[in-house]
């Protein structure tokens, strides 16, 4: 009866079998096939995994046996052949099989023939496991782990459901782990992930993330319920827990993301929230933030637009330009530098505030590739500059996401002999959150870095809580007085003391100083007498392209706009 159509009774049958064969099926893909009608159902995952026509097919064994490597499609052709003459019960086999990208993927397939009362062969059914897919459970915590998560989360998007995404960690467990031992870190984890999962039980999933971090989705609730929530959960890890026969007050941060908007990839919605749980815990003290915590419409949109922006990053670069901020001696006025600054645009969104990306793309995966892009463009049109005024240093900014690569100091050597750049035309600007590494590995990265002529400036000086503390313990050639600090330079006496206090600071530590957001003659005035090395702002000049600015250095005029 092979291939004869199959009634919609047997079909339902065998769907109420597939999905009980799915309850069991972690980290394996189930196929059940109704033997009388040679009618299958496939996993979805592998459905899509492979390219295989659908979910349910006739004769089955042979489309999959098309997608098995030749040279193990005899093996697998007599054991599907023996199955279905009755000469065996099942098989337990491996092979390879190809992928639509051309990947072979080494897989077991492990199957059992199901009989009716009277020994009849009615279902074969069995599961392929996918030795290339890592498994979806954290063994620490028995939770689905991140490639769980990002299959859900693909799910969602792909079925366009709406849902909301949060991500909750526990602070300061590393100094947990360091005083009471990882035995008590571990402990805290499995508590947090039991308890996380009591509080979300039948409202939606919970997963175990990277380090002290966790994951939620629900779609049963609202964001203000999850809100509330998160504050319950909170309060009673604050109150303290017991591990062992210790009393511990835990603190959490954690972030939010209603996803509405099914424009956008998996990994675009993680960043979201990622930027969003990394704003708790720097910023908000653990206080939960909602990612575009604005209207509905605008949190779409907002959305879409990152998505765009950071496709932008594996389309070539595609929308990302350079602007460059001129920096001018102090004492001449005359251009000794300049800032490259990251900016994007397209047809659809124009000139998108770098406010609006910047913070989003540095805590991204991609943000290394795309630094590197900024570096290569930046000393690419440095060395137009450098003909006309010798001792020209371009600024690069970085993120800490940067620096915390391995091979950070090897792309910046490749790049530099690639580019046939001279090392002390570059300066690297880090910023105050890079407290959020290693010392030690922050330190080495910009000893090595020093010690072949590279400068090293610290961005935003005093907008941060310990950023006297990195100047103290970190070798710093130029530190940078945040414009927040010289608004009022003019009218506040005390303004005009602190940054003062700072330049003598600055130079107790051997550093020049550069001060941001002169607007006025005034300001430079002032300034000048506080042993500043270098000025940047709106009174020299706006963020232009590098044509202006190629423009302005053949001019050698001392002062750029007046």
């Amino acid at each position: 009866m092979a291939n004869q159509k199959i009634p919609e009774e047997a079909i339902r049958k065998l769907d109420s079998l597939f999905e009980s064969y799915c309850i069991v099926a972690e980290d394996i893909h189930v196929f059940l096939c109704d033997m009388r009608y040679d009618y299958s159902r496939w996993s979805k995952e592998l459905v899509e995994t492979f390219g295989l026509p659908s979910e349910y097919m006739y004769n089955a064994g042979y489309i999959w046996e098309q997608h098995i490597h030749p040279e193990d499609r005899q093996a697998y052709r007599d054991g599907v052949d023996a199955i279905f003459s009755g000469k065996q019960a099942g098989h337990d086999m491996q092979y390879r099989a190809m992928r639509p990208d051309g990947e072979t993927v080494l897989c077991t397939c492990r199957g059992i023939v199901i009989t009716d009362e009277f020994g009849t062969p009615e279902y074969f059914g069995g599961a392929i496991r996918n030795h290339n897919q890592r498994s979806h459970i954290d063994t620490l915590t028995g939770l689905r782990n991140q490639y769980g998560f990002f299959a859900d989360l693909q799910e969602y998007i792909r079925n366009k459901k709406e849902v909301r995404i949060g991500m909750a960690g526990i602070g300061k467990l590393t100094e947990i782990n360091e005083v009471y031992g990882y035995k008590v870190g571990n402990k805290i984890l499995q508590y947090f992930g039991r308890y996380l999962m009591d509080h979300v039980t039948n409202r939606g999933g919970t997963y175990r993330m990277d380090g002290a971090c966790f994951a939620i989705m629900s779609t049963g609730q609202t964001v203000e319920q999850l809100a509330e929530l998160y504050e319950e959960i909170r309060a009673h890890f604050r109150k303290g827990i017991k591990v062992d026969d210790l009393e511990l007050a835990v603190e959490l941060n954690a972030g939010l993301l209603p996803l509405e908007d099914f424009d956008v990839d998996d990994q675009t919605v993680y960043s979201c929230l990622n930027f969003a749980y990394e704003e708790s815990k720097i910023k908000k003290h653990g206080d939960l933030v909602i990612f575009q915590n604005g209207q509905r419409g605008d949190s779409r949109r907002e959305l879409e637009k990152l998505h765009v922006i950071r496709a932008a990053i594996s389309k070539n670069y595609k929308g990302f330009y350079l602007l460059y901020q001129p920096v001018v001696d102090a004492e001449t006025e005359k251009l000794i530098g300049a800032e490259a600054l990251l900016r994007f645009k397209n047809d659809k969104y124009g000139v998108v505030p770098p406010d609006v990306f910047i913070p989003f793309l540095e805590t991204d995966p991609l943000f290394p590739e795309l630094g590197e892009w900024i570096l290569k463009t930046a000393m690419r049109d440095a060395k137009k500059l450098i003909e006309y005024v010798p001792g020209f240093v371009i600024n690069v900014n970085l993120s800490y996401s940067q620096m915390e690569r391995a091979d950070f100091t090897e792309v910046v050597w490749n790049a530099i002999r690639k580019a046939g750049f001279s090392p002390e035309h570059l300066c690297l600007e880090i910023t105050e959150r890079c407290r959020l590494l290693d010392m030690d590995l922050l330190r080495n990265v910009m000893v090595s870095l020093r010690a072949e002529g590279v400068r090293i400036a610290l961005d935003d000086f005093g907008t941060g809580y310990s950023a006297v503390g990195l100047i103290k313990n970190l070798p710093f050639d130029t530190i940078k007085i945040d414009r927040s600090f010289v608004r009022e330079i003019e009218e506040d006496e005390k303004e005009r003391r602190m940054v003062n206090n700072f330049a003598d600071l600055a130079g107790t530590f051997g550093a020049d100083v550069c001060v941001e957001g002169i607007e006025t003659q005034g300001m430079r005035e002032i300034l000048k007498d506080y042993g500043i090395h270098s000025l940047q702002g709106y009174y020299y000049s706006r963020p232009v392209p590098i044509g202006e600015l190629l423009e302005m250095a053949k001019s050698g005029t001392d002062c750029l706009i007046k």
